[in-house]
C-alpha cells in the first residue's frame, strides 16, 4: 500500500472513529448498589404550625422522567417558563401530605387530596387553622386549602394561578386567615403569541460611550417576539380570594410583587415596566412601586425605578435608585426602603453607603430618615417601638455587623452588638427569634423585660458544628447557653413552641441514624421523640467514617470527611483506589480558612451527585475535602489560586495515603460546577497526582465570563493574567490526565453554559487528551431526570473503573 492510500486508510478509519465517538447511545444503568441507593424512597420533610400541636409531613414525590423534562419550556428574561401551567419549569413537587398529632403522636391521612398530586408552596396560615397550597396539573396551576380541623382538603378557586413571577416568593399572600391573595391568568387572555413565519426586521442593539459590563446570564429576551411572549406569560390579575367569593384587585399587569400592609388596610405594590431588556433579567428591568388601598386605588407612588443595564460590576455594587421596600412588622402601614450614597458604588470613599427611609400612612407626609449604614444595608429585624436590629456589611471585606437602634429616636446612636468576619463562623452569635405579633408578622422576641434575645445557630467549633439555644441580655451583653446539641448527634433547634417555658422541637441525625424530630421541655428536663423516620440507606450501614484534620505546606489547617467499605481493615486489606471530591472556596484570613466545618456527626444522605456512592464499588471516598484559597497581604485570593489549589491536593492525598487508605497511584479527583473547574485545573498544574478527573458542568475558560465569576470581580480587562491562569482551557495541550466531562446541554447557570465543556472537550480532543464528553438531554445545572441521573452515575463509575481501578 503506497503512502498516499494509507494516509487516506488512516483518516477514513478516524472519521469512522469520530463518527462512532459522537453518535447517541441508549441510557445505560449503574451497578444496582448504587441504583438502589438512588431510588430508595427518602423521608418525609416536616413543618410545624405556629401553636407547636401539629406537624405537616410532607412526602417527596420519586425522580421526573425524561419525558417530562423534555416538556415545552421558554427561556424569557432569565426565567424559565412552563408554557402549559403559566409557571416556572423545572420545578419539584410534593406528592403527599399528611398531619401528625404533636400531642398524640398520632398520624392522620388528609382526605380530598388531588390525584396525582404536584404540590409546592405550602403554608400555615396565620392561626394555623388552614394550609394552604398549589397543586400542578397539565393545564395550570391550582389553589387549594386544607382545613386542619376536619383534615379535608379542597380546590378553593377555579382561576388558573400565574406563578411566573410573583409566585417566586410564597406565590400568595394571607389578607386575614380567611382571605388570600394571588395573581392568576386574567380572564380572556387569548392564545399565546405565534412565532412570525419571517422576521419583520433586524435585532440592534446600541452602546453610547457609557460601559455596561454584564455578567454572562441565560434565557435572556432576544427579539420582539419574546418580548410578545414574556407579556403574554408575566401579565396576571391579582385576587382575593375569601370563602364569600372572589374580587379582583386593580388591572392586570405585570407583577412583581404584592404585600399586605400588616393592618390588611393597604397593598405595597411593584410593577415591571417597559422597555424590557436583551441584555439583563428581569430584576433589573424598570419598576414602578405603588401604594394601594386594599380595594386597589392607588394612594401614592413611591419610585419609578428606569431600567439599569448599565451597573457597575464589583463587590457591594448595587442599585442607584431606591431599593428593598418592605412593610415594618412592628406598626400599622409603615414603609420602608433604601437608598444608596455612594451612588451604589461598592469602592466610593464615603461615611454612610446606605439611608433607610420610612413612611407611614396616610402616606401623605415626606419620607422619614430611619438611620444610615457605614457598610451596605443588609437588613432590618424588627422588634416594637423602641428596639430593633440593623446589619451592615462588605461583601469586598467580608465582614458584618449587627446594631441595636430605637426606630422612636432617630437620633439615638445606635449600638454595636455583634461584628466579625463572614468568614469567622466561631464567631458567629446566631439568628435571634421571632414571633408573632397581634398583626401576626414576625417580630424580635425580647422576653417578659423586654431585655433579652433568644439566639439559635450552628455553632461552629474546633470540635464541628454543635448547635446552640442561647440567651442574650441587651443590658450586660453577656450570653447564657439553654441548650446545646451533644456528641454523637448533630442536633439543632427548628420550632421554638414557649420560649419562656424552653418548650422548642429540634431535628436529630447522627451518622447511622437520619433526621427525626424531638420535643424538649427544659424546665422539665424531658424530650421526647416525635417521629421514627427509618434509614433508607440500610447498605450503607455498615460504612465506616472518619472526620480527619491535617495541613497543608504553609500551615493551614484542612478537613475531610472519609469513607471507606463496610468491613475495610488498612492494616489487612491494604490500601484503595481513591475518589476526592472538593469545592473551593475563597478567604481572606489564613485563621478563617482554617476552621472546621460542618459537623462529623450529620446522617449521610445520599444525593444524586454524591461521590459516597462509590464507596460501594471498593473506592475510599474523600469528601468535602477542603480546598481554602486565601487572599494573602492584601492580595485577592484568587491571585494566587493554582499554587493554592496545588497545595490542597498534595496535603490531602499525603492525609489519606499516611493513613494507610489511599493507594497514592490511583486517585482520582471530582467536582460539579465549581468543583469541577478545580478538577480541570488540578489535572493541568498537578499532572502527576491523580489517574483521572470528573468535571460536571464546569466552567473551563474564564475569557468567556469576562465581568467577573465566583468571588473574582475584577474584570478580564483588570486581571488579565488571573483569568488566562486560572483557566484550564489555556492548558488543554499538558492536561494528559484522563478527564470525563458531563453536562446538561440546558445549563442556564451563570457562567457554566454547555459551550464551556464542548470547547473545553474540543481543545483537549485536538491536543491528544483521553477525555469524553457527556451530554445530558434536557438537564440544567443540577440534573433531575432519572435516566440521565442513572446515566451520569454509569459513566462515572465507568471512568473510575477503567482509569483509577485499571479494569
Amino acid at each position: 500500500m503506497n503512502s498516499q492510500l494509507k494516509r487516506l486508510f488512516v483518516f477514513a478509519i478516524a472519521m469512522l472513529s469520530i463518527a462512532v465517538m459522537a453518535q447517541d447511545m441508549s441510557y445505560r444503568m449503574p451497578p444496582k448498589e448504587i441504583a438502589d441507593l438512588i431510588l430508595a424512597k427518602p423521608t418525609p420533610t416536616v413543618s410545624i404550625n405556629r401553636q407547636g400541636t401539629l406537624m405537616l409531613l410532607q412526602e417527596r414525590e420519586p425522580l421526573i422522567s425524561v419525558e417530562e423534562l423534555a416538556q415545552p419550556e421558554l427561556g424569557l428574561a432569565g426565567i424559565r417558563v412552563n408554557p402549559r401551567t403559566f409557571g416556572l419549569s423545572r420545578e419539584t413537587y410534593i406528592a403527599n401530605l399528611r398531619l401528625k398529632d404533636i400531642n398524640t403522636l398520632t398520624e392522620h391521612a388528609i382526605e380530598g387530596l388531588p390525584a396525582n398530586a404536584r404540590i409546592n408552596n405550602i403554608s400555615w396560615s396565620p392561626e394555623s387553622k388552614y394550609i394552604v397550597f398549589f397543586n400542578t396539573t397539565a393545564s395550570g396551576i391550582e389553589l387549594w386549602r386544607i382545613n386542619v380541623a376536619d383534615r379535608r382538603a379542597s380546590k378553593i378557586s377555579n382561576r388558573r394561578v400565574n406563578d411566573v413571577i410573583s409566585g417566586r416568593g410564597a406565590g400568595y399572600s394571607f389578607i386575614t386567615e380567611e382571605q388570600i391573595l394571588f395573581t392568576a391568568v386574567p380572564d380572556n387572555i387569548g392564545t399565546m403569541p405565534e412565532r412570525p413565519l419571517t422576521p419583520t426586521g433586524v435585532v440592534a442593539q446600541n452602546s453610547r460611550d457609557e460601559a455596561a459590563p454584564a455578567m454572562t446570564f441565560q434565557d435572556l429576551l432576544k427579539n420582539a417576539y419574546d418580548e410578545q411572549l414574556f407579556d403574554y406569560f408575566a401579565t396576571s390579575q391579582p385576587v382575593i380570594w375569601s370563602p364569600e367569593g372572589e374580587r379582583l384587585v386593580g388591572q392586570p399587569a405585570v407583577y412583581s410583587s404584592l404585600s399586605p400592609s400588616p393592618d390588611k388596610t393597604h397593598l405595597l405594590v411593584q410593577t415591571i415596566q417597559r422597555p424590557y431588556s436583551y441584555l439583563v433579567p428581569l430584576n433589573r428591568f424598570a419598576t414602578n412601586v405603588e401604594l394601594w388601598t386594599i380595594s386597589g386605588n392607588v394612594v401614592k407612588t413611591l419610585a419609578n425605578n428606569p431600567l439599569e443595564e448599565v451597573r457597575p460590576i464589583g463587590h457591594d455594587v448595587v442599585s442607584n435608585h431606591p431599593r428593598s421596600f418592605s412593610w415594618r412588622n412592628d406598626a400599622p402601614a409603615t414603609v420602608f426602603w433604601v437608598e444608596a450614597l455612594d451612588g451604589g458604588l461598592g469602592t466610593s470613599q464615603i461615611p454612610h453607603r446606605d439611608a433607610v427611609y420610612t413612611l407611614s400612612a396616610p402616606f401623605n407626609g415626606e419620607k422619614q430618615l430611619l438611620l444610615k449604614t457605614v457598610m451596605r444595608f443588609r437588613g432590618i429585624t424588627w422588634g416594637n417601638d423602641r428596639l430593633a436590629l440593623y446589619s451592615d456589611g462588605l461583601t469586598a471585606r467580608r465582614r458584618i455587623r449587627t446594631f441595636r437602634f430605637d426606630p422612636s429616636n432617630t437620633n439615638a446612636p445606635a449600638e454595636l452588638l455583634f461584628d466579625r468576619s463572614t468568614n469567622d463562623n466561631y464567631a458567629d452569635q446566631g439568628t435571634p427569634h421571632t414571633v408573632r405579633n397581634s398583626f401576626g408578622r414576625m417580630v424580635l422576641y425580647t422576653g417578659r423585660s423586654n431585655s433579652e434575645l433568644l439566639l439559635t445557630g450552628d455553632g461552629a467549633s474546633p470540635e464541628g458544628d454543635m448547635p446552640f439555644l442561647n440567651r442574650f441580655d441587651l443590658r450586660t451583653k453577656r450570653t447564657t447557653t439553654l441548650w446545646r446539641c451533644k456528641a454523637p448527634y448533630f442536633e439543632t433547634v427548628v420550632n421554638i413552641i414557649n420560649p419562656e417555658r424552653g418548650i422548642f422541637i429540634t431535628s436529630r441525625q447522627s451518622n447511622e441514624e437520619p433526621v427525626n424530630f424531638f420535643l424538649h421541655d427544659l424546665n422539665r428536663r424531658r424530650v421526647t421523640q416525635l417521629t421514627t423516620f427509618a434509614n433508607p440507606y440500610s447498605q450503607l450501614l455498615g460504612v465506616q467514617r472518619q472526620h480527619v484534620k491535617y495541613k497543608r505546606a504553609d500551615g493551614i489547617d484542612l478537613t475531610a470527611m472519609v469513607y471507606t467499605p463496610e468491613g475495610y481493615d488498612p492494616q489487612r486489606d491494604g490500601p484503595l483506589p481513591v475518589l476526592m471530591w472538593a469545592y473551593p472556596r475563597e478567604y481572606t484570613s489564613a485563621a478563617d480558612a482554617g476552621q472546621v466545618r460542618g459537623s462529623r456527626y450529620r446522617f449521610t444522605r445520599i444525593s444524586n451527585g454524591s461521590p459516597i456512592l462509590y464507596v460501594t464499588q471498593g473506592f475510599a471516598i474523600m469528601d468535602a475535602t477542603e480546598m481554602p484559597i486565601v487572599g494573602v497581604d492584601d492580595k485577592e485570593p484568587n491571585d494566587d489560586f493554582v499554587n493554592q489549589l496545588v497545595m490542597n491536593a498534595e496535603a490531602a492525598i499525603d492525609q489519606i495515603v499516611g493513613m494507610g487508605i489511599g493507594d497514592r497511584n490511583r486517585i482520582a479527583v471530582g467536582g460539579h460546577s465549581y468543583g469541577a473547574f478545580m478538577t480541570a485545573n488540578l489535572l493541568a498544574h498537578a499532572p502527576n497526582l491523580f489517574k483521572a478527573g470528573i468535571a460536571r458542568s464546569g466552567a473551563y475558560n474564564r475569557t468567556l465570563t469576562p465581568f467577573g465569576f465566583q468571588g473574582e470581580r475584577r474584570t478580564f480587562w483588570q486581571a488579565s493574567e488571573v483569568y488566562n491562569t486560572m483557566s484550564p482551557f489555556m492548558y488543554a495541550d499538558v492536561i494528559k490526565t484522563p478527564i470525563l466531562l458531563i453536562h446538561g446541554d440546558s445549563d442556564n447557570n451563570t457562567g457554566t453554559f454547555p459551550v464551556q465543556s464542548e470547547r473545553f472537550f474540543a481543545a483537549l480532543k485536538g491536543n491528544g487528551a483521553t477525555t469524553r464528553l457527556v451530554m445530558l438531554p434536557f438537564e440544567s445545572h443540577g440534573y433531575v431526570a432519572k435516566e440521565n441521573i442513572m446515566h451520569a452515575l454509569y459513566e462515572t463509575n465507568a471512568w473510575l473503573q477503567k482509569y483509577v481501578k485499571g479494569e
